[in-house]
């Protein structure tokens, strides 16, 4: 007898169901089988957090909708006829109900578990429209005909901390759709398209991983015997490496990791999350940085460490918008490309190095395919690098989330940063204890001045006097506030030579600019660079002198992290200045500037002393209107998720994007073919939006709208339109804020 006679005998017989149509080798899915197999995968995600029984039967009941005569009919039809479209009817009820029976607001999982995660009064009115259909009893019945056991003997044991504090039982929720949608996305990859599930998993482990590190650090304090690097730099920098393997033995939970910049703690902090996960039975790292350029620096560093030329697959997975943008996302024939794309769905990697936006706009999504990978969280060491960039308008939300990881999903978060924010002054992280790995950081900053600071504020000064100060120095950054001042000081400047760095330019000019700094830095070429904050943090360039435009002392001080970066000076130079024209971005970054014209005025001010950083943010914090200004957590409270996640931006929308022609004619060439694909109604425009992300420019829509109106702009798709003009008459656009944060 035929698959197909089979199938009909089935049906009509409900023998067995079915849960996806023939794959290309003609065989059908049992739906028992798909069931089983969700149920067992979604409780071992769940078992990193306690769960186990509860992603269980997550998983058992999340189809059982498919049991149904009716639903069976339309998988006939969709096999019968694969080249039209099909409305099948609803498979989530009948699961939801018996969730609803055994672990109540949980069952939003199931209800969810395509289309997204909806409110209880959703939930409740939902299923209250589909109780009355006799489809729903149909299928239950036919499922425990066919399931070995469909119902918990007894009650479903729930986490006592998750009953007592909605808030904690909001992420619980949210933990558990992602592990259940990860689960049911593997297991029907494995039958449409085995071929994709073979390359998934990494058989690199961390001991492997600490084995390359522990080599490659070898390598390195040999090679460093003969660089440039000063003594006192290196032998801080030891000291800090020995901290972190010595911090590493404590229990997980919550570390500070206060290292001055040039300390090098990305190194360090690995080494760190490495002896710590293999000591606590922790399974990857996840390095969150707050800035793109920073993550392709911090992946690039991690990939030197750890990929060899001749492994099968890559160990660290860069997920960001522009990561991968070099590789054909329908090109499987590259095992690493394929190995890239499939690890960023889910996160099943090793080592992690993503941007904050990502990782807390995906922890506060309500939406499959960007929650898929939270799961991934507990159980994990959580890098946070430079912390103190975290939007204070968001805080709340954020920083219970990872209490909520430290407390009760064995995850290790470690805030990395020379500016360590007071997190512990708001109520919502003061009862987290906090470990610090340096015990004695002051000593750390202390042995690494490297700069003297010349505050020249008190009085203001035109862009012709900046200019004609910058002028004075071959090789010079200047780091303005906003891109109407770094472009304004850049014109006084009226040097040919000189270079601009901003989100004015597209990521692919960005790069280039910076490695054209450091070509020039290396060979003593004159280099002046006039930037705005996108060169700060983390990016590792070293001039001997730095102009500051007064502005939040954690960003003074990480301009100051560009100067004498490696101590080959005995002293560099960091100028404050006070522009007269100057702007400043509105909210807390103007508050934050003010806070530090008053620790300056107060004759106490030390920017190398880490007390300075403490004192600054705990008045930071005291004088800022609200850490949540979107009332989030009122939301979260009442398990809203399609209302947090709207209003859980830290990218703000009312933006649009320009796609730019700059480079070589090849890669102009190769923007204009994507553009037409684009405009043709490519059936995977965000493939392409990839491709093309190193040459896009963002900008606030009444700016977009205005230079559509002038002509500038073709729209191509909502939010998306092509740049006409020469490439360079992109810098005169305009905005108040340099929004550097991408996802």
């Amino acid at each position: 007898m035929d698959d197909q006679s089979m199938l009909d005998r089935r049906i009509d017989g409900h023998q067995e169901a079915y849960a996806h149509t023939p794959d290309d080798a003609g065989r059908w899915q049992p739906l028992t089988e798909h069931l089983e197999n969700v149920a067992a995968l979604s409780s071992e995600f769940c078992s990193a957090f306690e769960a186990a029984d509860i992603g269980y039967w997550l998983g058992l009941w999340h189809d059982l909708g498919k049991f149904s005569p009716a639903f069976q009919t339309y998988l006939r039809a969709c096999a019968e006829r694969p080249n039209e479209r099909h409305r099948g009817p609803d498979h989530k009820a009948a699961g939801t109900k018996l969730a609803v029976e055994h672990l109540g607001p949980m069952a939003l999982t199931i209800q969810g578990h395509h289309g997204g995660l909806h409110t209880q009064t959703d939930l409740r009115s939902w299923l209250a429209e589909l109780a009355q259909q006799p489809e729903i009893e149909v299928a239950l019945a036919n499922a425990r005909h066919d399931l070995h056991s469909l119902e918990p003997d007894s009650q479903i044991a729930l986490p006592e901390w998750m009953r007592r504090d909605p808030l904690a039982a909001e992420l619980f929720i949210r933990l558990l759709y992602s592990a259940l949608v990860d689960a049911d996305s593997l297991d029907t990859e494995r039958h449409w398209r085995p071929d994709k599930a073979l390359q998934r998993g990494n058989p690199m482990g961390l001991d492997e991983l600490w084995f390359r590190f522990e080599r490659n650090q070898a390598d390195l304090m040999r090679a460093q015997d003969g660089d440039q690097t000063s003594q006192t730099v290196r032998a801080v920098r030891n000291a800090i490496y020995h901290d972190c393997l010595r911090a590493a033995e404590l229990p997980p939970g919550l570390f500070r990791l206060n290292v001055p910049t040039g300390g090098g703690k990305t190194r360090s902090a690995m080494a760190f999350a490495l002896r710590h996960a293999l000591g606590h039975g922790q399974r990857r790292i996840i390095m969150a940085v707050p800035f793109i350029t920073i993550t392709e620096q911090t992946a690039g560093e991690y990939r030197t460490i750890f990929e060899y030329p001749d492994d099968e697959a890559p160990a660290v997975l860069e997920h960001h918008s522009a990561a991968g943008q070099d590789e054909r996302d329908d090109d499987d024939a590259h095992a690493n490309a394929a190995w890239r794309r499939l690890a960023a769905e889910n996160w099943d990697a090793p080592i992690v190095v993503t941007t904050t936006v990502q990782l807390f706009e995906s922890l506060f999504s309500n939406m499959r395919s960007r929650g898929r990978k939270i799961h991934r969280l507990a159980g994990s060491v959580l890098i946070l690098d430079e912390a103190q960039a975290l939007p204070i308008k968001l805080l709340d939300p954020m920083l219970d989330g990872l209490r909520e990881l430290c407390a009760h999903y064995g995850t290790t978060v470690v805030l990395s940063t020379a500016t360590q924010p007071t997190f512990e002054a708001l109520p919502i992280f003061a009862s987290l204890p906090a470990h610090d790995i340096v015990p004695n950081a002051k000593d750390a900053f202390d042995r690494l001045r490297r700069v003297r600071y010349d505050w020249q504020i008190d009085e203001d000064q035109d862009w012709d006097t900046i200019a004609r100060s910058v002028a004075e120095h071959p090789q010079a950054l200047a780091v303005l506030n906003t891109k109407r001042d770094a472009l304004a000081l850049l014109d006084a400047l009226d040097d040919d030579v000189a270079l601009h760095l901003s989100t004015s330019l597209c990521g692919a000019h960005r790069h280039a600019v910076i490695k054209t700094v450091r070509a020039r830095l290396k060979t003593g070429e004159p280099c002046r660079l006039i930037s705005t904050q996108v060169i700060e943090a983390g990016v590792d360039i070293d001039f001997p002198i730095v102009y500051r435009a007064l502005g939040p002392l954690d960003a003074i001080i990480q301009a100051a992290g560009r100067c004498n970066r490696e101590g080959r000076l005995e002293y560099g130079r960091i100028i404050i200045f006070k522009p007269v024209d100057g702007g400043l971005p509105p909210g807390s970054y103007t508050t934050a500037t003010g806070i530090t014209q008053s620790l300056y005025n107060a004759g106490s001010l030390d920017p190398d002393d880490p007390a300075a950083a403490r004192q600054y943010f705990r008045l930071l914090f005291g004088a800022v209107r609200s850490t949540d200004v979107h009332r989030i957590q009122t939301f979260r409270k009442t398990f809203n998720y399609p209302e947090v996640a709207d209003r859980f931006r830290m990218i703000g929308t009312s933006e649009s994007v320009v796609i730019t022609t700059y480079g070589s004619e090849r890669e102009q060439q190769e923007v204009r073919q994507n553009i037409e694909q684009l405009r043709s109604g490519s059936p995977n425009p965000r493939a392409l939006l990839r491709r093309l992300q190193p040459y896009l420019i963002s900008l606030s829509s009444y700016h977009a709208e205005r230079y559509r109106q002038d002509g500038f702009i073709t729209p191509i798709m909502p939010g998306v339109g092509e740049w006409h003009g020469r490439y360079d008459q992109v810098r005169g656009i305009v905005a108040e804020n340099d929004g550097i944060l991408m996802y």
